[in-house]
């Protein structure tokens, strides 16, 4: 069973996402077992300098992603996932999956290659160009764990073709076509652009602005979870909003969001559009879900409800809503647990597992 497996590398990653010397800093009060530490210690340095290899993945955000999935790969959380699809007795498969990854944020398809290997079929890895070596490096570590998985995890390498029997590919809209296009064969899941956003009230505290803060800045707004929107009362007064933000004035010296940040602005001063600067980030009053780097889109209502049955004519454009309280019939998260997703909340609403379980060998 790969439960202990995955337990396993969940501790690693939550060791190698810890601060200073100690490694052992976020998993657990009690050392990890040698060659575990080691592994941990690798790949903590790895988060560090990943950031030569990319410019988007700054370490601390790196080690958000470790911690995230630290969070996730529980024993008691892979349990009650493997009961929930009865995966037990689940049997080895030769079914081959081919996952293509996006590649917007460290170890994006890590959830996709976790459903495939629990399912029992085997996971061919299209590596993005863009995240390469930190999903490699999980790879070896998890065949170093479990020498079982030696033959059911396949990097396929730039220019290879390897045969498969279905498909997880996530891109952009247009990419999403082609892969529509060229994949309609094969069993697939198809992922396009995904936003999220955050409903306001008026009556947050510090601690609720400064949570949605990581819910917006992290990966400096790259990832599908990322909050892009804003909805907010009609009376509300930005600078409640610019004054509890002020923390994150560090993504500014990340050269490539300020890039975007500078280029946007030019764009908006130049047509005179109306918006609002603190010298890091825009706000600009738009319909739009899905802002631009450096930019946060932001519309009023009066109505809260009337909010919420808007969102839900949007759902398929929508990865989650940030709010204080529960939104039916929408993927709802508290403030600061947006990149913090759990095993059953799936991109694109997508239910995985369902779909691997239905694929005949």
């Amino acid at each position: 069973m790969l439960i202990d497996t995955f337990a396993t590398l969940g501790k690693i990653f939550g060791a190698a996402a810890g601060d200073g010397n100690d490694c052992t800093a976020v998993s657990s009060p009690t050392p990890l077992d040698a060659p575990f530490d080691e592994f941990a210690k690798n790949l903590g340095s790895l988060a560090a300098e990943y950031y030569r290899y990319n410019g988007w993945f700054a370490p601390e955000f790196v080690k958000m992603q470790l911690r995230s999935l630290s969070m996730m790969l529980t024993e008691k959380n892979l349990q009650e996932f493997a009961a929930h699809y009865s995966l037990a007795n689940a049997q080895e498969r030769d079914l081959r999956v081919k996952i293509i990854p996006a590649g917007n944020i460290p170890l994006v398809g890590f959830h996709d290659m976790l459903c495939v290997l629990m399912s029992g079929c085997k996971c061919i890895i299209k590596h993005s160009s863009k995240d390469k070596l930190l999903p490699s490096a999980v790879v070896a570590i998890l065949k170093k764990i479990d020498p079982s998985l030696q033959d059911r995890i396949i990097e396929e390498q730039d220019g290879e073709r390897l045969d498969f029997d279905a498909i997880i590919a996530t891109g952009s809209n247009n990419t999403s076509r082609y892969f529509d296009y060229y994949f309609s064969k094969y069993p697939h899941i198809i992922r396009r652009n995904r936003h999220s956003v955050a409903i306001l009230t008026g009556n947050e505290t510090p601690d609720d602005y400064h949570a949605l803060a990581d819910d917006i800045f992290a990966y400096y707004g790259l990832g599908c979870r990322s909050v892009s929107k804003i909805y907010v009362p009609v009376d509300y007064d930005y600078n409640t909003f610019f004054g509890n933000i002020i923390d994150y004035c560090t993504v500014a010296h990340n050269a490539k969001y300020s890039d975007n940040y500078t280029y946007n602005k030019a764009i908006y001063l130049m047509s005179d559009a109306q918006i609002l600067d603190n010298n890091f980030l825009l706000l600009k009053e738009d319909e739009g879900l899905g802002s631009p780097i450096g930019v946060l889109y932001a519309e009023r209502y009066d109505n809260i409800e009337a909010v919420a049955d808007k969102l839900r004519g949007m759902k398929d454009d929508l990865q989650c809503v940030v709010s204080a309280n529960p939104m039916p019939g929408l993927p709802t998260v508290g403030f600061g647990k947006a990149q913090y997703p759990g095993l059953m909340d799936y991109a694109d609403g997508v239910d995985t597992m369902e779909f691997l379980q239905c694929i005949n060998s």
